[in-house]
């Protein structure tokens, strides 16, 4: 084994991602994991109960969008979620890369697109739970939390696959848009029924 490398967690797991999108998650080991990383196996078991784990490992979204949500002005629920999102939207754009590597993996893998969509509904009760705390009642709290993280998985997707490489948080902020529109006069939606989303067509 080379000489000690800092940073094992990191090289652990971009090693995974690479290899998970080279060989499949099911054909890809540990061992092969940790020796592209040039560490043992012993060292991917101090970082990860397992392969699997790479993938969904704890980070700090629930605490962020809690925190925001928490110290939000004074605002309409979705006005506070979109505050929420976008002070979110930093955790995912500084590991760009890696995240996109994480979605393809997770998109060709069933099992892992149900595990995704329950770390989805862990958000969901988080955000809805931060809105109660603002003294939001309960069902309007659950129903903002719903559409906010389902306007969040929109803009996320759409972020991922954006060639122009516009920031994830002008996607929520865009995506939050339409959800206001879904409720807006038949005249002013129609102004919008080629599939663009409001404000779209403002982006440089």
């Amino acid at each position: 084994m080379s000489r000690w490398k800092p940073d094992a967690r990191g090289r652990l797991e971009k090693a995974a991602m690479e290899l998970y999108n080279d060989k499949g998650f099911e054909a890809t080991t540990v061992a092969e994991i940790a020796a592209r990383a040039e560490v043992t196996e012993r060292t991917f078991y101090r970082h990860f109960v397992d392969k699997r784990e790479v993938l969904f490992q704890p980070n700090a979204l629930a605490d962020v969008l809690a925190h925001a949500t928490a110290t939000s002005a004074p605002l309409a629920p979705l006005e506070v979620i979109a505050y929420a999102l976008t002070e979110a939207a930093p955790v995912f754009e500084e590991r760009a890369e890696l995240v996109r590597q994480r979605q393809t993996v997770i998109a060709a893998n069933p099992e892992l697109q149900e595990r995704e969509l329950a770390k989805l509904a862990s958000l969901v009760s988080a955000l809805a739970h931060a809105l109660r705390e603002r003294g939001l009642e309960a069902t309007t709290a659950a129903l903002a939390a719903e559409m906010g993280i389902a306007a969040f998985k929109v803009a996320f997707e759409r972020w991922i696959n954006d060639p122009d490489q516009h920031t994830l948080a002008q996607h929520i902020r865009e995506t939050l848009d339409a959800t206001r529109h879904l409720t807006a006069p038949a005249d002013h939606a129609a102004a919008t029924d080629d599939g663009s989303f409001p404000g779209q067509e403002n982006v440089a």
